[in-house]
């Protein structure tokens, strides 16, 4: 199945599963008001106007569900999974609502019966997994793959025609032609073509004359038939191929980093509001923190430094000073007891920090007035930890500079997983391009939340 239709696909069962939600959580509390279910199960009965004291919290499972569906990894399934694949992120998707609606209620204090909750998330369950079985039956209906399969014709060379086979293992689409570009003529694929009632053609151009594609092209857009042309033109390890427009003109984009999305722009205002909310809640303890270091060394409060943003565009970054004002020149001094491999400068027992720099240190509080930096656009709250503009530099490998095609952040998976043990700088590389390659708005926030205990507790701090 295309990309195109998945996404399409996804969509229409997002609003789907969203009403069935919607209705879950009306049956649950028509239920809840049944007077024969709720004397057998021994609860009190409700009062007829109860559900418009609550009718505030309907919208919250139409809401949540989607999003919740899809960062377990519902609608990413595939389609000829068993049913367990499907009943285990159902499951923990309603699990993880009702835990939501339950605590949600108890934070605004809203009076609902008891029993509405456990009913939404049984009802929930129901309808969700009764609509998946129902679509499986309706797919697989005789009438459905009359109607609905894709019927496409495979073009290349021989080696070609192999991958295509391999490529082709959905059941929306079915082979019912090959043709031969190097050995055959195109009247010979419009034979295929009318003889098949094809849909479209899959076509491969690795190891053929472009001439022959476009002829193809050609002839399949008098037709009316689709063309579907691998864009495996190039032997790519890792960026991705899509397509997008400039001006009218068609582009391939080789990308491999996160691309533009509605998550993407969901963690831009994350950044936007989550800073914001977290220099007012600690803007009095910066001002204790900015006090004790004017008290107790002298220099500035404040230490600004050129570090790596975006794409490596210098920037100057924010800290509280936690050493002594002349650190910089006594660095050389101390390289031969440098603890990390590569470009970058770690002592876990630095001489040059102050006693209340070392307090900052452990608890990563000398880190927060990056929050500045976040609301300025300069940062992230998560991504890959922005290095010195000099030892950026240094990078004797040219895949380390990956690791700036993203913003950096305040916090990353090499804060989570333990620094204080992490002596080789390609284990940190390979840490932040890991988060690069499997980004996602989901796991932005449980890093932020792997982070709180991190910090608390002091984990891995130098």
């Amino acid at each position: 199945m295309l990309q195109r239709d998945r996404q399409i696909r996804t969509q229409v069962h997002q609003l789907a599963d969203a009403g069935l939600f919607a209705v879950s959580f009306w049956l649950a509390y028509v239920l809840r008001d049944n007077r024969t279910l709720s004397t057998w199960l021994g609860l009190d009965t409700i009062g007829s106007d109860m559900f418009l004291q609550i009718r505030a919290l309907y919208f919250l499972p139409v809401l949540a569900a989607p999003l919740v569906l899809e960062s377990q990894g519902f609608y990413n399934r595939p389609q000829n999974g068993s049913r367990l694949a499907m009943l285990w992120p159902l499951f923990k998707s309603c699990l993880l609502v009702t835990l939501g609606l339950v605590l949600v209620v108890f934070m605004l204090r809203e009076v609902t019966p008891r029993g509405v909750p456990v009913f939404f998330g049984v009802i929930s369950f129901g309808l969700v997994w009764a609509k998946e079985e129902l679509i499986h039956l309706m797919q697989h209906s005789r009438l459905a793959k009359e109607q609905y399969k894709c019927r496409v014709i495979l073009a290349g060379s021989s080696s070609e025609l192999t991958r295509l086979r391999k490529m082709v293992q959905d059941d929306s689409l079915e082979i019912v032609a090959e043709f031969n570009l190097a050995d055959s003529h195109k009247s010979r694929l419009i034979e295929l073509i009318h003889a098949h009632s094809a849909s479209g053609v899959l076509m491969s151009a690795r190891h053929v004359q472009l001439d022959r594609v476009e002829s193809v092209i050609q002839l399949c857009e008098l037709e009316g038939v689709e063309v579907w042309l691998t864009v495996d033109l190039f032997a790519t390890k890792i960026a991705r191929a899509c397509f997008d427009e400039m001006s009218g003109h068609p582009l391939i984009v080789f990308r491999s980093a996160p691309e533009t999305s509605w998550q993407m722009l969901a963690k831009l205002l994350l950044d936007f509001l989550g800073s914001l909310l977290l220099l007012v809640v600690f803007s009095w303890l910066m001002a204790i923190i900015a006090l004790l270091i004017k008290l107790t060394s002298p220099g500035p409060v404040m230490f600004c430094q050129p570090r790596s943003g975006l794409n490596g565009k210098p920037f100057t970054i924010y800290k509280f000073r936690t050493m002594v004002t002349n650190a910089e020149q006594f660095k050389h001094e101390l390289a031969a007891m440098n603890e990390m491999s590569g470009p970058v400068f770690k002592i876990t027992n630095d001489p040059r920090v102050t006693p209340v720099g070392k307090w900052l240190r452990k608890f990563s509080l000398d880190e927060l007035p990056q929050l500045f930096n976040i609301l300025r656009g300069e940062m992230s709250l998560v991504g890959p930890r922005p290095l010195p503009v000099d030892e950026v530099r240094r990078f004797n490998d040219l895949a380390h500079r990956r690791r700036l095609s993203v913003k950096p952040g305040l916090t990353c998976l090499w804060q989570i997983s333990g620094r204080n043990q992490i002596s080789d700088f390609k284990e940190w590389v390979r840490l932040d391009l890991e988060y690069i390659d499997h980004w996602s708005l989901w796991l932005d926030l449980k890093i932020l939340l792997r982070t709180i205990p991190a910090v608390l507790i002091g984990i891995g701090a130098k």
